[in-house]
C-alpha cells in the first residue's frame, strides 16, 4: 500500500536542557513534523509539556507542530493550543464524550484534526468519524511513557484502518506512535502508515539527522 513516508520526531525523547538545540536539529533534518506529547498526569501517569512550553517550541520550530493531547477533556484546551502554535491537534477517542464536535472545533480553530486510538481500542469504532479526520494516530505502545516495546498487533490495525480510509476518506493520514525504529519503520510504511513518530530511535542515535533520513528511505 502506498504511503506518504513522513517522520515526526518526538520531543518527549529530546534533551530538555537543550530543547532549542534539538529543535534546530529537526529543523535541519528531513523530518516533516515535530511531535509534541502533552500529558496531564490523569489520562496518562506522566506529566509533560503544557501550553507555555509549546509556545516556546513554536518560536524555534520551522516544521509544523504535531501536538498530541493525552489529557482528559481535551475540548477545553483547543483554542489555547492553537494560540500556543499547534498546527495539528490530535485527541484520544477514549477521552472524548463528543468526538465529532471536538474534531470540528479543532478544524474551526484553524488546525488539522486527528483522533488517537490506544492499543486496546478497535479501529472499527472510527467508521462514523474517519471521514471528518485529517489523520488518525494509532498508539503502538500504551501511552504515557517513552521507550516502550512496539506492540506487534499494530500492523494489522494499520491495514484495517487503511482499507477504511480508502473507502471513506482517502486523504486521511495514518500516524503511528510508540516503539518506532529502523527495524519496523519499513514494515509500517508497507502496511499503509503515512507518518511515523520517532522518539528514542532518533534522539538516542549517534547521528539523529541520518537516522531520520534513513527512516524516510525505508
Amino acid at each position: 500500500m502506498t504511503s506518504k513516508k513522513m517522520i515526526s520526531p518526538s520531543l518527549l525523547s529530546a534533551d530538555f536542557g537543550n530543547l532549542q538545540r534539538d529543535i534546530e536539529m529537526i529543523n535541519n533534518s528531513d523530518a516533516d513534523w515535530l511531535h509534541v506529547d502533552v500529558m496531564d498526569g490523569v489520562f496518562v501517569p506522566n506529566i509533560s509539556f503544557g501550553q507555555p512550553v509549546v509556545k516556546h517550541i513554536k518560536k524555534h520550530a520551522r516544521k509544523p507542530l504535531d501536538v498530541h493531547l493525552m489529557i482528559v477533556d481535551p475540548a477545553r484546551y483547543i483554542q489555547s493550543f492553537r494560540d500556543a502554535g499547534a498546527d495539528i491537534l490530535t485527541v484520544h477517542y477514549e477521552a472524548c464524550n463528543h468526538l465529532n464536535r471536538t474534531i470540528h472545533a479543532i478544524k474551526d480553530a484553524g488546525m488539522q484534526a486527528g483522533v488517537v486510538l490506544n492499543p486496546h481500542t478497535s479501529v472499527s469504532l472510527l467508521e462514523d468519524i474517519v471521514q471528518d479526520c485529517d489523520l488518525v494516530l494509532l498508539m503502538s505502545v500504551n501511552p504515557g511513557f517513552g521507550g516502550q516495546k512496539f506492540i506487534e498487533n499494530t500492523y494489522s490495525k494499520v491495514m484495517t484502518l487503511k482499507e477504511m480510509c480508502l473507502r471513506k476518506n482517502p486523504d486521511c493520514l495514518i500516524e503511528i506512535d510508540g516503539g518506532v525504529n529502523l527495524g519496523n519503520a519499513g514494515k509500517l510504511f508497507q502496511a499503509g502508515a503515512d507518518v511515523l513518530v520517532a522518539g528514542n530511535s532518533v534522539f538516542s542515535s549517534q547521528d539523529p539527522t541520518q537516522t531520520i533520513a534513513e527512516m524516510k528511505r525505508l
